[in-house]
């Protein structure tokens, strides 16, 4: 989840959300370089002695200007089309997840075993225990292994919803009648924090999104209850 104060992206939970943050870094460098450079052009052209008014154009200025910035657009381009392979549909994913975003809650149905399936209220405040976070709880998680690729297939029943979760490199947009996917592999267990990320309504910052990630056999024993209680 986030911090207060927090200025940088929340810590990878996933191989993508590592990627995406080693593309960040990649991409703020270039950019910082760009703007020092230009600057430093500007401090010397502002602050210069001596002009040459009869001076008209420069061809090595001309072709300098047209290479560098194609040269800084590949190397952009280049890991940005690498991360977007990446973020493709995967063939055989461990385990699947429908994502359906209501006014305003979300329901988890897994479609690789029968009736198991589940609303995910927000907790409201005053019954919050010890420990839990506000506007960010959830009274059912959605659980899914660690270390196994899972696809989550994201629609609504009634407006346009958002489901996202930043650690681990997620947002996707739910719309009504169309059937979105995302998939992602989280590399350690842990609780991750998400918010629908459009703004559906009154209650839009109140049906958050909570993602646990527990070792195989856990899971196995937690499906395993969560349909013999159904």
């Amino acid at each position: 989840m986030a911090h207060p104060l927090q200025l940088g992206f929340q810590d990878a939970a996933s191989p993508l959300m590592e990627e995406l943050l080693h593309f960040h870094d990649h991409a703020l460098m270039i950019v910082i370089l760009i703007s020092v450079m230009v600057l430093y052009i500007i401090v010397a052209m502002v602050t210069a002695q001596f002009t040459d008014k009869l001076v008209l154009d420069s061809q090595e200025i001309e072709i300098i200007w047209t290479i560098l910035p194609a040269i800084i657009l590949i190397l952009i381009a280049l890991p940005s089309l690498r991360i977007l392979y990446l973020m493709d549909e995967i063939n055989s994913p461990h385990l699947t997840v429908k994502a359906l975003g209501h006014q305003w809650y979300w329901s988890y149905e897994y479609t690789d075993y029968d009736d198991l399936g589940f609303d995910s209220y927000m907790i409201p405040t005053q019954d919050l225990t010890s420990g839990q976070f506000r506007l960010l709880e959830a009274d059912h998680r959605m659980v899914v292994p660690v270390e196994s690729p899972v696809r989550v297939l994201i629609t609504a029943e009634d407006v346009l919803h958002s489901w996202a979760v930043p650690a681990l490199g997620t947002k996707v947009d739910a719309v009504p009648g169309r059937l979105n996917q995302a998939t992602f592999t989280i590399s350690r267990p842990g609780v991750f924090f998400g918010q629908c990320s459009e703004i559906c309504g009154a209650n839009h910052s109140f049906m958050p999104i909570v993602v646990e990630a527990v070792p195989l056999e856990h899971f196995e024993s937690w499906s395993s209850l969560m349909i013999e209680e159904a």
